[in-house]
């Protein structure tokens, strides 16, 4: 090999190995990008349910529930689909999606019908704040769903969190309950806080149907399905029990601004966090929004201050909240070895079970790889 030979073998080399370590710092780069997905994007969410629920507040107080719910799911419904059918990518994943009625109509009665329907009936007899304290007790309720029929494993460090959220809650709710509205009966309070416990419940089971069904189909590419149903159901139900004439054009205004404006967004962030980090994790974020709403009443003259203890029970669940989403990740279920000689046991490899039904396939964005 003469000298050139081996200098342009060097130069090569060189090369490559300035590629490489390009490529490292790429990928160093792309990690801590990915890292800050997430905490945007639950940041995000959180700051615009704070505001839809102002929102709700302020219409439920002047229009039927019902007509709220149908009319912000509607126009959820209509910008989501819109932005789908620009996007080419998505559409394979809107026929995945259409293509399972069954599931959609789980979905749609769970997530839209059942929630929409009990917290905004329980808003207007209640008021927001004190459905707020109700739906904050949705990461105790993911938590014992998850555990007792979808075996979600778990860690003490995320038990000792949610059960400390929430305890914060429950006091804040007895320090501050009376704080966020005019008194209610006892009879209004017992019945609009069912009608919101029943709607939190449907959520978090929601949240992990929705994970087992549509785990392997994007969020804006599920959606439009899943909220067209929800609309028809609760068209059908406003047109059966409530007189449109009774809601004015301000309100359909508003009602358009909350769906279009801060709902549709919200479903896309947190079917994309259920995806990426569970349901427990996006409810237990979610749990700072009934806190944010209380300052936000305030803000807005609606509310008096919140108090010392107040404010002391508020840092008392951010740090349940902080338990409970962070920390190491459970160890996961070891994963089942078909015997020899089951049909299985051919194509599987070492530590791989065989896939089954609602199990997201591998790159699927459950796994984080989108």
């Amino acid at each position: 090999m003469t000298d050139h030979d081996a200098g342009r073998g060097g130069e090569q080399t060189g090369e490559r190995g300035e590629m490489r370590t390009e490529e490292r710092g790429e990928e160093r780069g792309g990690e801590r990008d990915g890292r800050l997905v997430v905490p945007g994007l639950a940041t995000l969410m959180v700051l615009l349910l704070a505001t839809g629920w102002l929102l709700s507040g302020h219409l439920v107080s002047g229009a039927p529930a019902l007509a709220v719910a149908a009319g912000r799911t509607a126009a959820s419904f209509a910008v989501i689909t819109a932005v789908a059918a620009l996007l080419p990518r998505a559409r394979p994943g809107v026929r995945t999606a259409t293509a399972r009625p069954g599931a959609v109509a789980v979905l749609a009665f769970l997530g839209f019908f059942a929630y929409y329907s009990g917290t905004l009936l329980g808003t207007s007899r209640i008021g927001a704040s004190r459905v707020g304290l109700i739906v904050s007790l949705l990461p105790c309720l993911t938590f014992l769903i998850g555990i007792a029929a979808f075996r979600e494993p778990s860690t003490r460090r995320k038990l000792l969190g949610t059960l400390l959220a929430v305890a914060a809650a429950c006091g804040y709710a007895v320090a501050d309950g009376g704080a966020g509205g005019a008194a209610v009966g006892t009879g209004a309070l017992l019945t609009g806080g069912l009608m919101a416990l029943g709607g939190t419940f449907a959520y978090a089971l929601y949240g992990y149907v929705y994970r087992q069904r549509m785990a392997d189909v994007p969020p804006l590419a599920a959606l439009p399905a899943i909220t067209g149903a929800g609309t028809v159901m609760l068209g059908a139900a406003t047109l059966l029990f409530v007189p449109l004439g009774s809601v004015d054009a301000a309100d359909w205004a508003g009602i358009a601004v909350l769906g279009a404006v801060l709902t549709a967004p919200v479903f896309v962030i947190s079917h994309e966090l259920i995806l990426r980090k569970g349901p427990l994790f996006t409810s237990a974020v979610a749990l700072a929004v009934p806190f944010l709403v209380r300052l936000g009443e305030w803000a807005l003259g609606t509310a008096g201050p919140p108090g010392q203890l107040v404010v002391a029970l508020i840092a008392v669940c951010a740090a349940g909240v902080w338990l409970t989403v962070g920390g190491p990740a459970a160890a996961p279920r070891p994963a089942t070895v078909p015997r020899p000689g089951h049909p299985d046991a051919e194509t599987a490899t070492p530590g791989q079970g065989s896939p089954g039904r609602g199990t997201p396939r591998q790159g699927t964005p459950s796994q984080g790889n989108r």
